[in-house]
C-alpha cells in the first residue's frame, strides 16, 4: 500500500528546473517527496490548483521590518503576515534596528522574538561595524543569521563602515558572501547641501549616481584584494551596472522592484513616500535596470521593505525618513511586468527563488524539487486586481502602489507543507522557523542523516 501523503497539490501549472508544465506535487513531514501525476494517490489533505501557476516560494532578502526599537513602524509578527499576504515564504530581516544586530546576544534575541510569532521563514542579517570585525566569522555561522551587512552609506540607523581600512577588515572576518548598501558617504556629506527643503524630488540629485559608482567600485577593488564574495544591494543606476558585468567572479547584485517601476516623474505625485535609499531615478537609470535583468547581470529581486508611519513621511524634506513597504506587493508587482512582457515567469523564478538559494547557499528551499522544503508561491497569472492601502497588512498601512491596476496576484502561501495563506487570508498561528545555510551552522542531526 502507497504511503499517504500529508499534502497533495493538484493539476497546477508549475514553474521549476523542467520548465513550466501541469504537475503534481505531493508533500510529506513539509518535504516534497513526489512530482508528476499523482491522480491515484490520496493525502491527508489536498489543493486543487487547476488553472493556477504554482512558483518555489519567493524568498525576500532584504526587508527591515523594524523590531525592536521601531514597533510603531512595523513588527516580526506584522511584517511576516504582510509578507505571507503577498506570497513571500521567507524574509531575511536587516539589522539596523534599536538595538542593532551587532551581536550573538541581539541575533538570538531577534530568533527568540520571531519564534511563535512570525508567519514566514525567517533569517537576520547581522550587522558590520568597525568594532565588531573580529566577531564577524563566527557570527555568520550562527542558528537563524542571514550573513554579515556592510552599510557603506548613511541610511536609518547607525550602522556605518564607511573608511576604507574597516571595510578591508569587514571583508577580510569571515567566508559568506557580504551584503553591502553601497553609497559614499563621502561624497553624501559634500552634496548635502544640495537638498532642497520641502522636494523630495531633490533627493537623487543629492544622492547623485557618482555617489553609487564610487563605492561600488572601491568596494569592488576591495573584494578582489581581500578574494571576498561581496553582494550590491538595491542597485539604482545604469553606471554601476558595467562594474557588475565585469566583476560576476565575486559580485552579486540585487534590484528591487521600486527601483524597476517607479521614476523620477513620480516625486511630483507621491512625494514623499518616493523617497529611497538609494533613490528612485530617472527612466533612464531604469530602463538600463531592466537591461541588466534581461542580460543576467542583476542576481536576485528584494523588496527592500523599509516601512514608516505617513505622519513620519509627511515632515518637511529633508526631514522626512527614507523607505516604503513593499514585501507584500513584490509579487504581484513582478507578475505585472511578467505579464507586461517585460521579463518572463521562469526569469522571475530565477530572481525570487533560485537566485538567493544559489547566491546565499540557502538549504533546501528555492526549488521545487524532490527533498526540497514544500515551499510554494500559487498566483493566479489571469486576475486583475487593484492593490489598495486597506490591503497592506503593514503597521505603516500604506504602499506607493495605492491604487494602481495589477495582472497577476498570489493566491497562496505554503510554508513546509502549511498552508498559511489562501485567498487574501491567513491561516493558523504562526509557524515560521529559521531559515537553514550550507555555510552556516548546522545541527548535529542534520549533518548525520546528510540534510
Amino acid at each position: 500500500m502507497p504511503t499517504l501523503f500529508d499534502l497533495i497539490v493538484r493539476n497546477g501549472t508549475v514553474v521549476n528546473h523542467n520548465g513550466i508544465g501541469v504537475t503534481d506535487i505531493g508533500v510529506r513531514n513539509g518535504t516534497i517527496t513526489a512530482l508528476g501525476d499523482l491522480s491515484t494517490r490520496d493525502a491527508e489533505k489536498t489543493i486543487n490548483a487547476t488553472g493556477l501557476t504554482i512558483l518555489p516560494g519567493v524568498i525576500d532578502s532584504q526587508v527591515h521590518f523594524r523590531e525592536p526599537g521601531m514597533e510603531h513602524k512595523e513588527d516580526l509578527a506584522s511584517g511576516s503576515r504582510a509578507a505571507v499576504l503577498g506570497g513571500v515564504t521567507s524574509v531575511f530581516e536587516m539589522p539596523n534596528t534599536r538595538p542593532a544586530t551587532t551581536d550573538a546576544d541581539a541575533l538570538a534575541d531577534k530568533i527568540k522574538r520571531a519564534t511563535g510569532r512570525m508567519a514566514c521563514d525567517f533569517a537576520f542579517w547581522f550587522g558590520a561595524t568597525a568594532e565588531n570585525t573580529g566577531d564577524l566569522a563566527d557570527a555568520e555561522r550562527l542558528p537563524g543569521s542571514a550573513g554579515i551587512k556592510m552599510f557603506m552609506g548613511s541610511s536609518t540607523g547607525d550602522l556605518l563602515v564607511d573608511e576604507t581600512e574597516h571595510v578591508r577588515r569587514v571583508l577580510e572576518s569571515g567566508r559568506r558572501r557580504v551584503a553591502v548598501h553601497s553609497e559614499d558617504e563621502t561624497r553624501l556629506k559634500e552634496r548635502a547641501h544640495l537638498r532642497v527643503e520641502g522636494d523630495a524630488a531633490s533627493h537623487p540629485v543629492w544622492r547623485d549616481p557618482r555617489s553609487a559608482y564610487i563605492c561600488t567600485e572601491r568596494l569592488i577593488r576591495l573584494a578582489h584584494e581581500t578574494k571576498r564574495r561581496v553582494h550590491v544591494l538595491h542597485i539604482s543606476t545604469a553606471d554601476e551596472l558595467p562594474l557588475l558585468a565585469a566583476n560576476k567572479d565575486l559580485i552579486t547584485a540585487e534590484a528591487t522592484p521600486h527601483h524597476l517601476t517607479l521614476d523620477s516623474n513620480d516625486y511630483s505625485i507621491l512625494g514623499n513616500l518616493v523617497q529611497m535609499n538609494p533613490p528612485v531615478r530617472d527612466i533612464t537609470h531604469q530602463q538600463a535596470l531592466w537591461g541588466a535583468i534581461q542580460s543576467g547581470v542583476i542576481d536576485v529581486l528584494g523588496s527592500d521593505h523599509a516601512p514608516h508611519t505617513l505622519e513620519e513621511k509627511a515632515a518637511t524634506y529633508p526631514g522626512s525618513p527614507s523607505g516604503m513597504t513593499g514585501v507584500q506587493t513584490l509579487v504581484p508587482i513582478m507578475l505585472d511586468h511578467v505579464n507586461a512582457g517585460r521579463l518572463s515567469l521562469e526569469r522571475m523564478v530565477d530572481l525570487t527563488s533560485h537566485g538567493p538559494n544559489r547566491i546565499f547557499g540557502i538549504a533546501r528551499k528555492g526549488r521545487i524539487a524532490l527533498g526540497y522544503d514544500a515551499d510554494l508561491t500559487i498566483v493566479d497569472m489571469k486576475e486583475h486586481r487593484v492593490i489598495e492601502n486597506n490591503w497592506i497588512a503593514s503597521r505603516a498601512g500604506w504602499t506607493p502602489y495605492d491604487k494602481r491596476g495589477v495582472m497577476g496576484w498570489p493566491k497562496g502561501t505554503i510554508i513546509r507543507g502549511m498552508r498559511v495563506m489562501w485567498e487574501d487570508e491567513i491561516i493558523g498561528e504562526p509557524r515560521g522557523a529559521p531559515v537553514r545555510f550550507i555555510e552556516g551552522w548546522t545541527d548535529p542531526l542534520s549533518a548525520r542523516i546528510g540534510l
